[in-house]
């Protein structure tokens, strides 16, 4: 399987890592550590020489309660770390859903659009649409995610029930709708929105149920990196549940970005690249023997 994107046919038929480079503030996890230009940039280097196969590169964050950026401020936090992650050497994907960034960072050549909107969200002052923007650009990547409700409410009122019957008809009926305007179907990658509007135990049904979220032949996105559940399932109380203790969360996202692989996930969209890599390459030499052994 590959995945087509603006600059780059990345081949899946390996597990890719995509590095997350947050320009913001007050990202959940690592709200202001990389919010400057300088450290953002510098950012972009550490991932790539830990082993990322693609950066993934947002302005605004998306975590439960966050307020909508405005427009200049997103460009103005974007577009520099964009037009300097392109000259790196591996496809550069930017963590949008506003029309206009999307236009202007394609306009500068980025290979990937991965919007938490799946392309819904209202369009520009011409009004025109992400769906617009994607499909009348030749090649470029689109990552489509599923979120219930908006990150202001996601978590207030998640989903009810078994979700799996929910996410897998969202996430097709949008793919078919991309498509529907001669976007080619090796373009589109899907994501079920780990965190995104899910209880704890939702999100782990759609972990172990991953294989369902196959069967339309979409490359398949995990981002579990640092997620409450995480947290959730670890820590001893509520308290813990919510301190934004990253060195607490790296071993079981790096677990949960393996688990994920193994039940078919294409790309996990990490934090911790170098452990991550040392991860997955230690399931690869696992799975290679197990190849082995059933070939002979």
């Amino acid at each position: 399987m590959y995945w087509q994107t603006s600059r780059f046919l990345i081949d899946l038929r390996s597990p890719k890592v995509m590095g997350i480079v947050n320009v913001t503030p007050d990202s959940f996890s690592d709200g202001g550590l990389h919010a400057s230009r300088d450290a953002a940039l510098a950012h972009c280097d550490r991932l790539v020489n830990d082993g990322a196969d693609i950066l993934d590169i947002g302005g605004e964050s998306t975590r439960p309660g966050a307020i909508e950026l405005p427009l200049e401020d997103e460009l103005e936090r974007v577009l520099p770390v964009v037009r300097y992650a392109l000259t790196l050497g591996v496809p550069v994907s930017v963590d949008t859903y506003k029309p206009q960034v999307m236009q202007a960072v394609l306009d500068l050549g980025a290979d990937i659009i991965n919007d938490v909107w799946a392309l819904r969200w209202g369009g520009d002052d011409n009004g025109r649409t992400g769906m617009q923007v994607v499909s009348e650009h030749p090649a470029c990547g689109i990552c489509l995610m599923h979120m219930h409700r908006s990150p202001q409410t996601m978590q207030l009122s998640p989903m009810d029930g078994d979700v799996m019957g929910e996410v897998l008809l969202f996430l097709e009926r949008l793919a078919h709708n991309l498509r529907g305007l001669g976007v080619e179907k090796a373009r589109i990658c899907i994501d079920p929105g780990i965190g995104f509007g899910k209880t704890v135990q939702q999100n782990f049904l759609l972990l172990a149920r991953q294989s369902e979220l196959l069967s339309p032949g979409y490359p398949l996105l995990a981002g579990w990196s640092r997620k409450s559940s995480l947290a959730a399932v670890t820590q001893h109380s509520l308290s813990a549940v919510a301190t934004l203790d990253v060195r607490a969360r790296m071993v079981p996202s790096v677990t949960a970005a393996v688990l994920a692989v193994q039940n078919g996930a294409h790309v996990v969209r990490v934090h911790d690249v170098k452990d991550t890599v040392g991860a997955l390459k230690v399931l690869a030499a696992m799975q290679h023997q197990i190849r082995e052994r059933t070939s002979t």
